[in-house]
């Protein structure tokens, strides 16, 4: 699939408020109670999904999978934790590349304030919709801003920034990928939507900008391509690097 509509369609055999409300927000189209046209958004036990065929789609749900076994485990994300540093007051949080959450609901866990921002409107309007379901049951979720904007014009907008993190898309690679659905998917988005990866760019401007703190998450063994950092906290698979 190389191209797409720049009206996304949203599928759905019921028309509800909140379906009206992210169709006329967002410039997407609501279809009632007809066949999909893929790829298209589809609305489905109460949820939204992106669905690449009938049988290939991605849907997120914070309440259970391995996000969840994340959360329920995050005092025990002991890397992170360094990576934060250990403070008197909560941190502000700027995620610069959400993503699909993961590592923003530890963030918020761990009891920091997080703004996170993805460049991806369709990423965007699946995550805040497993946030809108979460909200309920995941009490942190109040300290969360969401946005759809470039983490750049944001960070230049708001004040008061502790830290910046960073959570590039790794390398592509085969296996990791086989291992991991949700990013092979998110990859196959960002090509629908012909968004270009810049995250080597991203870093290099939000270093020229010198905020107190930037936290760049790298696989394990790549190699460090931008300046040395201050220190670097290593884990099984990963590592941040930390620039102060």
């Amino acid at each position: 699939i190389d191209t797409i509509n720049s009206v996304m369609e949203i599928f759905s055999n019921i028309n509800n408020t909140y379906l009206n409300e992210i169709t006329k927000k967002h410039s997407l189209d609501l279809k009632i109670n007809k066949k999909p046209k893929y790829p298209c958004f589809e609305f489905k036990d109460e949820a939204l999904q992106f669905s690449f065929t009938d049988k290939i789609f991605l849907k997120l749900d914070f309440l259970k999978g391995s996000i969840n076994y994340r959360l329920q485990r995050a005092q025990h994300e002991k890397h992170l934790k360094k990576a934060i540093g250990k403070n008197k007051e909560p941190q502000l949080i700027l995620d610069g590349t959400a993503g699909l959450l993961s590592d923003t609901l530890i963030l918020l866990s761990l009891g920091h304030k997080v703004i996170a921002c993805e460049q991806s409107k369709y990423i965007y309007l699946l995550v805040s919709d497993a946030v809108r379901r979460a909200m309920g049951q995941l009490d942190f979720l109040e300290n969360l801003i969401l946005v759809n904007q470039n983490s750049i014009d944001v960070y230049l907008e708001k004040e008061n920034i502790d830290i910046v993190y960073l959570d590039p898309l790794f390398p592509q690679d085969k296996k990791y990928l086989k291992r991991s659905k949700s990013i092979y998917a998110l990859r196959d988005i960002l090509n629908l939507e012909k968004i270009v990866n810049n995250d080597d760019k991203l870093f290099m401007k939000f270093n020229e900008l010198k905020p107190k703190k930037i936290i760049l998450k790298r696989p394990l063994k790549s190699e460090i391509i931008y300046n040395t950092p201050n220190y670097q906290v290593k884990g099984k698979s990963t590592r941040f690097d930390i620039y102060i």
